[in-house]
């Protein structure tokens, strides 16, 4: 991470009795793409709130570009937003709304036309100055909400569920879009989202929340094949968490037996004891069969198989009755529903979750 432009330092925020964050913190470089990943109520829009200056924390600090901006204004921070509903004036045509702030501030005509006009180009909307929002589809208009935006040329943009309102193939198209822009222009960008393909595509680092805090931070690749927790296994992509017993650790790698057979998993810098707990997950694309019943492994029945999107998805029923999904690209794979196998994966695709595991603010700040 380059030069810190944003921290947020020991936050808390609570509405009645309700505590909507806990004490999180997180440094924030200069044009960097950090999502806040989590479902509803995690205090994901509390958090961005608080940034811009429509909330002021209970406890704890904002600091943009090193200066305490805790109890500052909104309108005299160098922050912009987008929202989801776009927030345009009806009775403004597209050049109106752009240069709205530019008109606020005094800025002359011609500034304001050369401004609008850049603007207009970077989100690919060039002649459309004189349309009405009415006159635009869903995507043009968060286009327009998003040069609205831009045009000051904010430190920061923050971004709450920008995409949310549109079709899956206009969002998955509006992702490439934003992330180039965000590169073109060099502005930090945090970004709020539900949706874990929308942060893996887009971010440098997503900060997954849950309960007000944050559970990890880290690259999408971190998150995704490290996860530390069982909570970010399973909400980031389709994991199986299993949990057993170490019967051996040697090289790095443990030996574990669960649901009636073993499995082993990389120990990633953690000490284990043989006979301790230890809680695994493994993405389901790593799970893998063989009949060979002598085999290390997890005995299991096929009990589904399903095909969506290119994907096939195979359930499967341990000897403990524990629940576990195997996917693989294709339509078929030799296997058959109610037939017994053997699952196994290479302990490098296996990571231990719930060690030790940091939570709130001293994750954030690592």
């Amino acid at each position: 991470m380059g030069e810190t432009i944003l921290e947020l330092q020991s936050i808390a925020k609570r509405f009645g009795q309700t505590d909507v964050l806990n004490g999180v913190s997180i440094s924030i470089g200069k044009g960097e793409f950090i999502t806040l990943l989590g479902p509803s109520g995690c205090g994901k829009t509390t958090t961005l709130r608080i940034i811009a200056g429509l909330e002021t924390p209970d406890e704890g600090r904002v600091l943009l570009n090193g200066k305490d901006v805790t109890d500052t204004e909104p309108n005299q921070r160098d922050v912009n937003t987008v929202f989801q509903n776009y927030a345009l004036f009806p009775h403004m045509t597209v050049a109106a709304n752009i240069g709205y702030s530019l008109r606020l501030k005094r800025r002359s005509r011609e500034e304001i036309r050369a401004a609008v006009k850049e603007a207009l180009a970077l989100v690919q909307l060039s002649g459309y100055e004189r349309r009405m929002p009415s006159e635009l589809s869903g995507g043009q208009r968060q286009r327009v909400a998003i040069a609205r935006a831009v045009v000051n040329r904010p430190s920061v943009l923050l971004l709450d569920e920008p995409l949310g309102a549109l079709d899956l193939q206009l969002r998955r198209q509006m992702q490439s879009e934003l992330k180039a822009l965000q590169k073109q222009l060099g502005i930090t960008f945090i970004y709020i989202t539900h949706d874990q393909e929308e942060a893996l595509n887009m971010s440098d680092r997503i900060a997954v929340m849950r309960g007000g805090r944050f559970e990890q931070l880290g690259s999408p690749a971190e998150v995704y094949d490290s996860p530390r927790t069982s909570y970010v296994a399973r909400f980031v992509g389709t994991a199986n968490v299993l949990t057993g017993t170490v019967r051996s650790v040697e090289n790095g790698v443990l030996s574990a037996e669960c649901a009636g057979g073993c499995a082993g998993a990389l120990c990633r810098g953690y000490s284990f004891l043989p006979g301790s707990s230890v809680t695994l997950a493994v993405r389901s694309e790593h799970v893998e069969f063989t009949r060979d019943k002598n085999a290390c492994g997890l005995p299991a029945v096929i009990r589904e198989k399903t095909f969506a999107g290119g994907m096939l998805r195979i359930a499967l029923t341990l000897a403990d009755g524990t629940e576990l999904v195997a996917s693989r690209h294709g339509i078929d794979l030799a296997v058959r529903t109610g037939e017994a196998v053997r699952v196994t994966w290479q302990p490098e695709n296996a990571v231990p979750v719930d060690v030790d595991a940091p939570t709130g603010a001293a994750e954030a700040g690592a």
